[in-house]
């Protein structure tokens, strides 16, 4: 870190000399209109599409200092990031509409699902190089199809060869850093081109907990043809020593448990080396804007990693696995676009999804203390486990937007989906397949899609109030996590059920004061059938599904600009989710859990900050986060308090330099935000206190 605090006070020390080349001119903040891709795969106003969309730009996330997906949604209505998880440091667990679970939300980068046909890539994402995340609550069952559930965050990264390259270090608590690079390159053959390098270490106050993530990111661009031909390579590294969960004791975490107690065996660790390769290809053709993109993934996990299953001193107090998980992904999609005509355009394509997945590994048995202590760093051979997976997701969709008057459109969308999956479950390597302890095969073709309308109220200049609905049905293959003992309930032989959703929405989109006011009101309900929770299956932790469930709530977002650099933003989200069907089995006793809320769903979130953003000179923001109440088990017996959380940043900016001091979770809660899939009744605690100081530099 030291070394990167030098780098640092040599480019300021040059600020005068560079003071006397020329300055690019101070492009002062503006706020125009919002334009998503993520609800139509075109181009299209945010208020334009009846659906519950949020951008968040580059800028912003400058302004406010957020680095991660946790500081960058933090704002967001209806959304909560819990950070950390099962997934280690370098992850979050997101929750839309009341729903925490790991894998009910799509993650895009660049139209690309990050994750294929599994679980969103959270650990390996980095916000580095970012134009704009846009973020939409609820379904998306028509473009996406069986890989969204419940909301979707796309991020967008700046085009290839776009003016401006950046270098900027830091460092913080925890001897935590930071070092990065962006910058379009020289063209050749033709190519706009760019690289990004990025490397982040984050450590914590258990000096066995952390991460170093490396990302290396080239992109291209030219024109070929009548179109446009990009390619991208790139390739993620991370290194994480995973944290512990704390074990809950009644309604409480255990006291017995020291905070920041690491239980994993010595040497633990989640490494992954992941490789992407994208391409894409757009031109017009026969009226319609063509767009293909063909993607494919490679990722290499490495895991050790343990769990308390006794809170006490007599061993063995705790299980553990070792697994080497390798993951291939290959995504397609093709779709053309007629946008031209001013009373309907239409979307109309269809895409293929193909995952791999096989993990080999082994369970164990060890002893740590309740502090951490005593954590062995041999572990002998334990029980031989294996996995492998493979899925085939092919859907043809379209969306037609009619507008028979200037002011009402209505969107109608379908797809055809079909799913294919094929799951082996073995203890030894090399196994034949006739000896699985479970195997199975499972094909869905089912219909999804949905209805919307808009209306726009009132019109005047450049403010207007806009009325959207809409209605959705959709569906998605059931989660499946590689360090688990699958259960064999599902009627595919170890696959279980889909998990099915019928929702309605329907609210309010003002845009005021020439934009400078923005303002959305909705309301949902949502009725999901077969949703994947997980449980204790022969004293493994396994997934099944857990009948139905409603979600239902108010959500609303503020953003305005108070003056010419001073802004507001706010959010507050009133949530309902609660089982209406689920019987189950808990302490060996039938329970039906009808009525009963989700666990770690809080009824209220909100969230409030200011910010002062000129373009030159002081810059600051200050944001409160406020998360309700929430149960911590499906019995709804142990109750966790609400809590707040500050965060805030000082900078300063003169030409080209930028210098400025965040700190996140100002408070230093540690209160509990997710429950781990893995260690029964356990539960990751908030992050604490975090400094960081970061200067860059802007060419």
């Amino acid at each position: 870190m030291i070394r990167r605090f030098a780098v640092l006070l040599l480019l300021l020390s040059s600020e005068t000399a560079l003071a006397q080349a020329p300055q690019p001119a101070p492009t002062p903040p503006t706020y125009s209109e919002e334009i998503q891709v993520t609800a139509s795969r075109m181009p299209e106003a945010t208020s334009a599409v009846p659906v519950s969309i949020q951008i968040v730009t580059a800028q912003e996330l400058r302004d406010r200092g957020a680095t991660d997906l946790k500081s960058a949604l933090a704002l967001a209505a209806g959304v909560d990031i819990a950070p950390g998880g099962d997934a280690g440091p370098a992850s979050s667990v997101p929750e839309f509409w009341g729903l925490r679970e790991f894998d009910a939300f799509l993650l895009v980068v660049d139209g690309v699902p990050w994750g294929g046909a599994f679980n969103p890539a959270l650990p390996t994402l980095d916000l580095a190089d970012v134009e704009r995340i846009e973020v939409q609550r609820g379904p998306a069952p028509v473009m996406y199809g069986a890989t969204s559930f419940v909301g979707v965050i796309q991020v967008v990264r700046r085009a290839p060869g776009q003016k401006g390259a950046s270098v900027e270090a830091g460092g913080g608590s925890h001897t935590s850093g930071s070092l990065g690079l962006a910058a379009p390159l020289p063209s050749w053959a033709g190519f706009d081109s760019s690289l990004a390098v990025d490397f982040e270490r984050m450590g914590f106050e258990d000096e066995r907990s952390s991460y170093k993530r490396t990302q290396v990111l080239w992109r291209n661009r030219r024109a070929a043809g009548a179109g446009v031909f990009s390619f991208d390579l790139a390739g993620t590294f991370l290194r994480q020593e995973p944290a512990s969960p704390t074990p809950r004791e009644g309604p409480v975490l255990s006291e017995r448990v020291p905070i920041d107690s690491n239980q994993n065996p010595l040497g633990a660790h989640l490494d992954e080396n992941r490789y992407f390769v994208r391409l894409g290809y757009e031109r017009r053709l026969s009226g319609a804007d063509w767009s293909t993109t063909l993607s494919y993934t490679h990722s290499g996990q490495d895991q050790l990693r343990g769990f308390l299953t006794d809170v006490t001193t007599v061993e063995p107090n705790a299980a553990g696995f070792r697994a080497d998980i390798e993951t291939n992904d290959l995504y397609f999609d093709t779709h053309l676009a007629w946008s031209k005509s001013t009373r309907w355009r239409l979307v109309a394509g269809a895409d293929y999804l193909f995952g791999k997945a096989e993990a080999k590994g082994d369970t164990f048995e060890y002893g740590v203390g309740l502090d951490g202590s005593g954590a062995p760093s041999e572990i002998p051979a334990g029980e031989p486990r294996g996995i492998d997976d493979t899925r085939n997701f092919l859907g043809l969709y379209g969306n037609l937007e009619w507008l028979p008057l200037d002011r009402l459109r209505f969107d109608l969308g379908l797809r055809l989906n079909h799913t294919a999956e094929e799951r082996g479950e073995g203890e030894e390597e090399g196994q034949p397949a006739g000896g699985d302890e479970a195997e199975g095969q499972r094909n869905d073709t089912r219909l999804s899609g949905g209805v919307g309308v808009t209306w726009t109220a009132w019109k005047a200049g450049a403010d207007q109030l806009v009325a959207f609905a809409d209605w959705k049905s959709t569906f998605k293959p059931a989660a499946i996590d590689f360090n688990l003992a699958e259960s064999d309930e599902g009627e595919g032989g170890g696959i279980l059920e889909p998990e099915t959703s019928m929702s309605y929405e329907a609210g309010l989109k003002a845009e005021l004061l020439g934009h400078a006011l923005r303002l959305e009101l909705a309301g949902f309900l949502s009725d999901l059938d077969n949703i994947v929770v997980s449980q204790s299956v022969n004293g493994l932790p396994a997934l099944a599904n857990a009948g139905r469930i409603r979600l239902q709530g108010l959500e609303l977002g503020v953003v305005g600009r108070v003056r010419s650099n001073l802004y507001l933003r706010g959010s507050y989200a009133l949530h309902d989710a609660r089982f209406r069907d689920y019987l189950t089995e808990l302490d060996g006793v039938p329970s039906q859990l009808a009525g009963n809320r989700l666990e770690m769903s809080p009824h209220q979130l909100a969230a409030l900050a200011l910010s002062w953003s000129p373009s030159q000179g002081l810059f600051a923001s200050g944001e409160l986060s406020y998360v309700g109440s929430r149960y911590l088990d499906k019995r709804n017996t142990a109750l966790a308090e609400s809590y707040a959380t500050l965060a805030a940043l000082v900078g300063y900016r003169r030409g080209r330099f930028e210098l400025r001091l965040s700190g996140r979770n100002l408070t230093d809660r540690r209160d509990p935000v997710s429950e781990s899939e893995l260690g029964d009744s356990q539960y990751y605690r908030l992050f604490p206190r975090h400094l960081d100081l970061l200067g860059s530099v802007r060419f």
